[in-house]
């Protein structure tokens, strides 16, 4: 693929990380890879039916029904499989903040910006359909596709909204919120050719602004004992361990716990230029980048309001 890199983009990640192999998994095609929807298929059926169809799975390692996917065919969005909602295509890392969160057919659970629904419907499976799941989204161009792929795999026990997620601190009675922040998706470099070419040097500021409202909200929001997820695309320290520091700093009842996957190594930085970062977030956060697990790019934080 070829992707343009700007000097701006290149000269800060050389700090960060392994630049060279930073930048040729960047430029390599991403791994095709599936979630079985146990709502309506056990995992070892839909299996069977893929490795018919001269498909080879793989298991992601820390989703037992997450798998890569090999073979001739590259539509999987075109096999019977999707369109009966056996299957959600998505990307392995984005599979991580749902299996942090941890939710449970007891819990009412708030997906505070949902679309286009790959984590909700994830989580609808995880609590067994039951519970109470809010699917939220500020967007109503974006709640169209999210209700469709809902309704596709089955899902009964999630009611979605139109509301900004910020306002949601207002509310209170959540067991369980994950905050799938927009973000600036330099972690989606794989995918989207685009984001290189409209990254500047000031996005993550801007993006880091909002980030810091949702993730406040979204506490606020919580029950006490409550657990909330924040989670990017992104891999600017900025909308990341930049956000997290800044919460713990403001909210005295946050405590960080430790993400623990299999197959996962917990690992964030422990500086950013003069910034340095609470140990908790270097050893408890989960980084991801591309050359990790030859995935997308991801963050993770996990915290629990006392």
């Amino acid at each position: 693929m070829e992707i343009e890199w700007k000097q701006s983009f290149i000269d800060k990640y050389k700090e960060l990380t392994d630049i060279e192999k930073f930048l040729d998994y960047s430029t390599r095609f991403l791994r095709r890879s599936v979630r079985v929807n146990t709502i309506k298929i056990e995992i070892n059926e839909l299996k069977e039916r893929l490795e018919k169809k001269g498909l080879k799975l793989e298991q992601v390692p820390w989703c037992k029904e997450g798998f890569y996917v090999e073979g001739e065919r590259r539509d999987l969005g075109n096999l019977a499989e999707h369109f009966l909602g056996y299957i959600y295509i998505q990307e392995a890392a984005s599979m991580i903040p749902p299996l942090a969160l941890e939710p449970n057919e007891r819990d009412i659970v708030l997906d505070m910006c949902s679309a286009p629904g790959s984590k909700s419907s994830q989580m609808a499976a995880m609590m067994n359909n039951k519970g109470l799941l809010i699917s939220n989204e500020s967007s109503f161009g974006r709640v169209q596709p999210l209700s469709i792929n809902l309704q596709r795999c089955g899902i009964a026990n999630t009611m979605v909204t139109i509301h900004d997620g910020r306002l949601f601190g207002k509310m209170h009675g959540f067991d369980k919120i994950l905050v799938d922040a927009p973000c600036s998706g330099t972690g989606t470099i794989r995918k989207s050719l685009k984001t290189t070419r409209i990254w500047n040097p000031n996005i993550c500021y801007k993006m880091a602004g909002a980030q810091k409202k949702l993730l406040q909200s979204g506490f606020d929001a919580l029950k006490d004992k409550g657990t909330i997820v924040y989670s990017t695309c992104s891999l600017e320290p900025e909308e990341d361990e930049m956000v997290v520091q800044n919460f713990l700093d403001k909210n005295p009842n946050a405590k960080l716990e430790k993400i623990s996957l299999p197959g996962l190594k917990t690992e964030a930085l422990n500086e950013y230029g003069e910034y340095k970062f609470d140990s908790k977030i270097s050893c408890g956060c989960v980084r991801i980048w591309p050359q990790d697990y030859d995935t997308e790019g991801f963050f993770v934080a996990k915290f629990k309001k006392e």
